[in-house]
């Protein structure tokens, strides 16, 4: 069997989802290195070498891949970080090492407001209307409230704001939700002016979902849609997180979507590769494309773009993948990968939390127990269920710490669990099963992730926005 080594970019889950599927290859010996941001006891149980870089500097994970470059034939990236400050540029320069992500060039999600601009000359159709704050053209609060409220006038209030710069999902404030007054606006607004230019846009009603595709830099395979939630509590209430949860159907569409959905979004993102891809053919390979729709039913938005694989969007396809995904980063590499095979089932995907995550302490007091702050967190029995599902459990550890013998969480999501089924409730109830077997730590969890009635509420809101077009 033929020996491959492959350096892992790190940050969480996704990540861990990565090298659990590699590590699953049956047509090569797969030998993983790791760069990551914590001692991931996952990763630190299947990589021959791991190092954390606490930071994911790119220069300290440089480094790395030149320590081990004679035993690494590539190297691939999931967080943004590293890709948005350059991390293929470097490694592809300093280590000859090839890097499966974007280039820093083609890292789009590095502005919103430069996605915003593009998206405007390939597809003005489905952007939504959108002005450009500037720090120096708002100088006083004053000044900025003047501009801002005028903005807000043509909207009528009904705004969307956000960073420039990426947040992590979390910087963006959306009017009904976040704020209901403009006075709560303008106070959401200054603090992420203090940061760089921020984008106000019209805030759009529909449906979302997320579209992703890998890449050779020459062609696409788009890969099925997922949908992701990305507030923090029950009914899509509370702050924007990375993401508590997601979810896949059998096919390649939502229950909300239609086929010419689908076809539409493909058709929109084909367009944008194929302006990008004229002047670079391998800067774009990866996931150069994880976009957010908007369903409206009149019209397609795009909400954002990201520059690498979902997180969880990402863990809902890797699992159930029918092609070696070794193979599929050497096509990817060769520039001849031109569609993906996928088993046809369901995927869930739940988070579980510690309390200090996305204020939920704050919010409920009550459902946290004291003394289970800052315990260790047992998987064992989560790992148990492998005996009685098989395949259909994955238990993918993201922001937590191996000390010793014991495992911590930290104070991201710490643990997502993927259920895979023939339909979608059925994954749900693995995926949960799985969650509930989790102890310690106070980690918690949304628990209408996929589920009957917020799939209905979902796909009946689609119906009704069809009805008045």
């Amino acid at each position: 069997m033929e020996k491959v080594g492959i350096l892992v970019i790190s940050y969480g889950a996704r990540e861990t989802a990565i090298v659990d599927v590699f590590t699953r290859s049956t047509n090569y010996d797969v030998q993983i290195y790791v760069a990551d941001k914590q001692r991931n006891p996952f990763n630190m149980k299947r990589a021959t070498k791991h190092v954390v870089i606490s930071d994911l500097n790119i220069i300290e994970i440089c480094k790395f891949a030149e320590t081990n470059k004679d035993k690494i034939d590539f190297c691939i990236v999931g967080p943004e970080k590293p890709i948005i400050d350059g991390v293929r540029d470097l490694i592809e320069k300093q280590t000859c090492i090839p890097v499966i992500c974007p280039t820093k060039e083609y890292a789009i999600e590095a502005s919103k407001i430069k996605q915003r601009l593009l998206f405007k000359q390939v597809v003005p159709e489905v952007n939504p209307r959108f002005q450009i704050f500037n720090p120096k053209d708002c100088k006083t609060q004053e000044e900025a409230r003047k501009t801002v409220y005028k903005w807000l006038d043509e909207l009528d209030d009904k705004a969307v704001v956000k960073p420039d710069l990426p947040a992590a999902g979390k910087g963006v404030g959306v009017w009904g939700d976040h704020f209901t007054t403009r006075q709560q606006l303008l106070e959401h607004f200054m603090a992420n002016l203090q940061q760089g230019s921020v984008i106000i846009e019209e805030k759009i009603e529909g449906e979302e979902s997320s579209f992703q595709a890998f890449c050779d830099g020459k062609h696409l395979a788009p890969l099925p849609e997922t949908r992701d939630y990305k507030r923090a509590f029950d009914d899509d209430k509370g702050p924007q997180t990375g993401g508590m949860g997601s979810y896949k159907d059998v096919g390649e569409i939502l229950p909300f979507m239609t086929k010419t959905d689908r076809t539409k979004e493909v058709k929109i993102v084909t367009k944008i590769f194929e302006k990008l891809k004229i002047e670079d053919k391998t800067a774009l390979r990866g996931v150069p494309f994880y976009m957010a729709f908007m369903h409206t039913g009149k019209t397609l938005k795009i909400l954002e773009n990201n520059s690498r694989p979902g997180d969880p969007e990402i863990i809902n396809i890797l699992p159930i993948l029918k092609n070696d995904f070794v193979d599929i980063c050497f096509k990817i590499l060769e520039g001849n990968l031109t569609h993906i095979e996928l088993e046809k089932t369901a995927t869930v995907v739940t988070y579980k939390a510690p309390p200090n995550y996305a204020e939920y302490m704050d919010t409920f007091p009550d459902q946290v127990d004291k003394q289970e702050i800052g315990k260790s967190v047992n998987l064992s029995r989560a790992y148990e269920l492998t005996r009685k599902y098989g395949d259909r459990i994955r238990i993918y550890p993201a922001a937590m710490e191996q000390r010793h013998s014991e495992t911590y969480a930290l104070k991201s999501r710490a643990v997502a669990i993927v259920g895979v089924g023939e339909n979608i409730e059925s994954a749900r109830q693995i995926s949960l099963e799985g969650i509930n077997a989790i102890t310690g730590g106070a980690l918690w969890y949304r628990t209408d992730i996929a589920s009957k009635q917020h799939i209905e509420k979902s796909t009946k809101h689609m119906e009704e926005l069809r009805r008045r077009q």
